[in-house]
Formats: structure tokens, sequence, C-alpha cells
């Protein structure tokens, strides 16, 4: 912490203090990182938030960023319980939750442990939901052996594992995708912030996961946003998945958008997040 400088943070029920951000003033749209990264992942569209009279929050995950590191916690209930402490602490009401990634199923369970009263609509993007592995009943989902082979390379050296995905993740010579070598760099600094055990156990929580029968129970309005060349979030997968499932959603496909779409469709998608926050249609 810089000298000088009080951070605001709120405390959960088991005592882990988590970093959080709140910028601007009006209706509240609170901003759900993806796996491994902070809520510095927002920040453009948190700014243009703010700019456009809303008020944009956002919060560093559990063993994420500036957030506690408490060693337990990193399972779906107690995240979506963290969420709810937000929400809580700041009293938020009629609130636009944006996710990314693995932030999408925090919402989710979210909704489903503690009701839609405070939440007036969500939007997923790149969201790895409603079911990664293969199993019986999913056919088409990931091989376990490929997460096995996957995790052991997180596991023995993960700053290096960050080296060799960072093309896939901001869509490095796909068409239309272009982010700069300082943004990659920034990126994986930040994903070098979380621990290794939050990022294991969130990693394991999120494969493991099945966010089918809740996905059907959503009662808000839901924005889907889906990148055709995401490799985390496979669309076939995952957001026209999550689109069949949640009654009136809306899809929105963006064609050649990585997973790292909140900086490769940075201007496209903040006008599509902020129309979506201002309408819920």
């Amino acid at each position: 912490m810089s000298e000088g400088i009080l951070m605001p943070t709120l405390r959960t029920t088991d005592r882990t203090d988590l970093f959080y951000r709140d910028w601007g003033t009006g209706a509240p749209v609170v901003f759900l990182a993806g796996w491994a990264l902070s809520g510095d992942m927002w920040q453009y569209q948190m700014l243009a938030a703010a700019e456009r009279g809303f008020r944009a929050v956002c919060y560093d995950r559990r063993g994420h960023g500036r957030s506690d590191d408490p060693g337990r916690g990193y399972d779906f209930d107690t995240l979506a319980d963290d969420l709810a402490a937000l929400l809580e602490h700041l009293d938020l009401a009629n609130v636009t939750v944006i996710s990314h990634s693995m932030g999408g199923g925090e919402v989710v369970r979210y909704l489903s442990r503690h009701g839609s009263a405070r939440v007036a609509g969500v939007a997923l993007v790149g969201s790895t939901m409603p079911r990664l592995l293969r199993s019986d009943d999913n056919p088409d989902g990931i091989d376990p052996a490929l997460t096995d082979l996957l995790r052991d390379s997180m596991k023995k050296d993960l700053p290096q594992w960050g080296v060799e995905n960072i093309g896939p993740y901001v869509g490095v010579d796909v068409p239309g995708c272009d982010v700069s070598v300082a943004s990659q760099e920034w990126t994986q600094r930040d994903g070098l912030r979380v621990s290794l055990q939050a990022a294991m156990d969130c990693y394991r929580a999120n494969l493991e996961a099945d966010f089918r029968a809740e996905l059907v129970s959503i009662t808000v309005p839901t924005l889907v946003v889906q990148g055709t060349h995401d490799v985390s979030a496979p669309p076939e997968l995952c957001g026209q998945r999550i689109a069949a499932l949640v009654p009136g959603s809306r899809l929105a496909v963006y064609p050649n958008a990585p997973h790292a779409i909140y900086l490769t469709h940075q201007d496209q998608l903040t006008e599509e997040l902020l129309d979506f926050a201002a309408k819920k249609v």
C-alpha cells in the first residue's frame, strides 16, 4: 500500500478483506474479473461507465490482486457470497453485473444463493459456462487429460504458462485483434498477482462446475457476449449453450474476438455493455 493512501476494502464473514474500486455516481454497474486476473482488467470499461453517469464498481477476487489470500474459499459458493458481501457493504440496488470468464459462474451462483432482489441484469462476457469438462452427458466437453496437462504446466511454471498462452488469449495474428505488446505484458503481470493456490483451486472449481440447471432459472435480463475465436470459452461449448439455456437472453457474437475481447474489441464491447446497462434489453 502506498503511504498515505487508504485502499477501500470490505471484510467478508470469514474475515477476508477484499479490495474494491468505486468510481462515479448513478445506476450501479459491478464488474467481475476473469480467472487469475484482478479488477484492473475492466479499467477501460469502468472509466467509460463512470464518465457516462454510472457508478462503476469492481473488486479483486480473494487470492487475486490486492485482496487477501486466506488459503480457502475458492469455490463458487464462497465466491458468490463474496459478491453478496460487496453488494450489501455498498448497499447497491438495481445493479447490472458484468462478468468475464469464470466471473460468470460467480454471478449465476449468486443469483441461485441470494436471489435477484438487488440485480437488474447480468452480462456474461466470454463466460466459461455451462459445463466445460467432457462427461457422459456432456460429450462435447474438454478432454480431462488435456486439462490435467494444462494444470501441471501451471503448477510447474505459471509465468512461463502465461507467456505461452498470451498469444491465443489476445488473438495474436487474428484479423481485427491488435493488442499492444505493452498491454500483453501488463495482462501477464496482473495474472501473476494471483496466489498459486487461488489460481489452481479456482481453475479446478471452474472446470468441475455444472451451471446448466442454474442458468435455466435466471429471471433477470441477460446479455451473452461471445467471441468466435475464444479458445478459453469456445462458442459451441459456452456462449451458444448459455444463450439457449437462459430464458429471454440475447447472444452477441463478435467475429474474430478472442477471450480478451475487452481489450481487442474494447470500444465495441464498451458500447454494448453500457447500452445493456441503460436499457436492460
